[in-house]
């Protein structure tokens, strides 16, 4: 399969992006791995794959969309998509990623629903090794193969995912809120808009998303911020654009999210 660069014509990565589907809807190995190049900016119109797709942003910062939420794939994180979820992609900066396209039944109970993880240094390896030309006398490609389904179940997940609520006045709420968050948003305020008490609107909230609007919140503010940091902005200007206080309270929430600083986040060298 051709390499898409940063370089190529939006016309020409949308038919490279086509021809894919194709190779991958043809494949009959267990796990077709390939990897892509995008430039910033890239828009993936919805699709959906026969097969499981498990993609590791190796650099860049994806995001994924459905109707069941949106996802953020940030650099050395990987997400996994259902077989039959209809969705697009969004490249947030330059991307190059690396997908594993999973078989039905190549894995006895695969996850049934959209996660994102953190890459392991092994995981890792095992990516580049399985979107490197293969050894036609070797059974090493399927040794890989083998670890890398084996290393997808022991993966962590990351709290990178932000559910949207089903109900048409919530779901408003939560994309005005996403395209301008911010730290300060009190739990009254909704309720108030949506003639409910604090207490009732607490619940559909929570029924709506699965989560609590805090946490919620604090994923929206994750998702503004990473973009911004991995593209190299400076930490204090990010927090407080966020309503945050001071850069110590923004610092205190990334890292009880994601489990490092935000200045640290980042600064990890690729080591394959």
């Amino acid at each position: 399969m051709t390499k898409s660069g940063h370089g190529l014509a939006m016309s020409e990565l949308a038919r490279l992006h086509v021809e894919r589907l194709a190779a991958i809807e043809a494949a009959s190995e267990p796990v077709y791995a390939i990897p892509s190049e995008y430039p910033a900016g890239y828009h993936v119109k919805p699709h959906s794959h026969s097969r499981a797709q498990f993609v590791y942003a190796r650099a860049g910062v994806v995001m994924v969309s459905s109707i069941q939420g949106r996802w953020m794939v940030p650099p050395q994180h990987a997400l996994w998509i259902p077989a039959g979820l209809v969705h697009t992609v969004d490249m947030l900066g330059d991307v190059t990623m690396l997908s594993a396209y999973v078989a039905p039944g190549a894995l006895v109970d695969p996850p049934s629903v959209v996660r994102v993880v953190a890459v392991t240094d092994f995981a890792r390896a095992l990516f580049i090794e399985a979107v490197s030309p293969p050894d036609a006398k070797s059974d090493r490609r399927d040794l890989v193969m083998a670890l890398l389904l084996e290393e997808v179940l022991r993966l962590p997940d990351r709290p990178l995912g932000l559910p949207v609520p089903s109900d048409t006045r919530l779901a408003a709420l939560c994309r005005g809120f996403m395209e301008s968050p911010s730290a300060r948003l009190v739990i009254d305020d909704w309720a108030d808009q949506l003639a409910m008490s604090r207490r009732a609107f607490t619940r559909f909230f929570r029924k709506e998303t699965g989560i609590s609007l805090s946490i919620w919140r604090q994923q929206a503010a994750v998702f503004t911020a990473l973009p911004r940091l991995a593209a190299g902005e400076a930490v204090t200007a990010v927090a407080l654009d966020l309503g945050y206080d001071s850069v110590a309270a923004f610092t205190t929430m990334f890292r009880r999210m994601m489990g490092a600083a935000p200045r640290t986040y980042f600064s990890a060298p690729e080591q394959y």
